[in-house]
């Protein structure tokens, strides 16, 4: 039941991406360079249903173990974030876009996910190569 409850839900999540016109870059170029701000709408709806949902994930949903968000803002990941953010803003390629938009037939995103894929490989190596620097420190 969990898993067809994921499966919907991520079906009607790219479903609602590919209707709003996120899953085309160009789309997403406009909005980051202000000239069509339609996607504000598209964030703003999003988070007016999600919201409630992150409340309610405090408790266990479907089941499954509650979530524990402990991520603070002192962290060490700014750079990586960085990164992520130019990387974004340079394609035009929101990463949960670019699935929905493979999904839709728009194949040359693929090398976008990759790079993505990519990125997510580099850190996951970084972060075993580097250990100390995942425990909290600021930079205070």
């Amino acid at each position: 039941m969990r898993l067809i409850c994921f499966l919907l839900g991520g079906a009607l999540f790219g479903a609602g991406l590919a209707r709003s016109g996120m899953t085309r870059p160009e789309v997403v170029l406009e909005f980051l360079r202000f000239e069509d701000l339609g996607l504000l709408l598209v964030m703003g709806g999003a988070i007016g249903v999600a919201l409630p949902v992150f409340r309610l994930a405090r408790r266990p949903l479907l089941g499954g173990a509650p979530e524990a968000f402990t991520a603070t803002l002192g962290e060490r990941r700014w750079l990586g974030s960085v990164l992520f953010g130019l990387g974004w803003g340079i394609a035009g390629v929101c990463p949960g876009a670019a699935l929905a938009s493979i999904g839709t037939g728009n194949t040359p995103l693929l090398w976008a996910v990759g790079g993505m894929f990519l990125g997510a490989f580099v850190q996951g190596r970084f972060r075993l190569l580097a250990p100390a620097a995942e425990t909290g420190a600021t930079d205070a």
